[in-house]
């Protein structure tokens, strides 16, 4: 893991950054580099480890988990209907291609 000490977070935190991480690695990101953003990710959903005192285990959300939609519906958004159609009609070429060299 990287820096720090990580005793201080829960199981759940800690199954949570590795499935984030392994996410990453699959999308081609370097070891550490996939590590160092899964647990940044967690301390952005969960405000870092376990703290003693009441009212500190309230859920957040997951606020990381709800952005891909909102990123990428802006993207589309802006582009023109044109621009849109012409990325549909490559899509479906590609993988009508694919799907033959299978």
């Amino acid at each position: 893991m990287p820096g720090g000490d990580k005793s201080a977070y829960t199981d759940k935190q800690r199954r949570k950054a590795e499935h984030i991480a392994e996410g990453y690695e699959d999308r081609g990101v370097a070891e550490k580099e996939a590590e160092r953003r899964a647990w940044a990710t967690v301390n952005k959903d969960d405000g870092g480890g376990k703290r003693s005192g009441s009212g500190r285990g309230r859920r957040t959300g997951n606020p990381s988990a709800h952005k891909g939609g909102r990123k990428g519906g802006a993207a589309s958004a802006s582009r023109s209907k044109a621009d849109r159609s012409a990325a549909a009609k490559k899509g479906w070429e590609t993988r009508r291609r694919r799907a033959g060299q299978a």
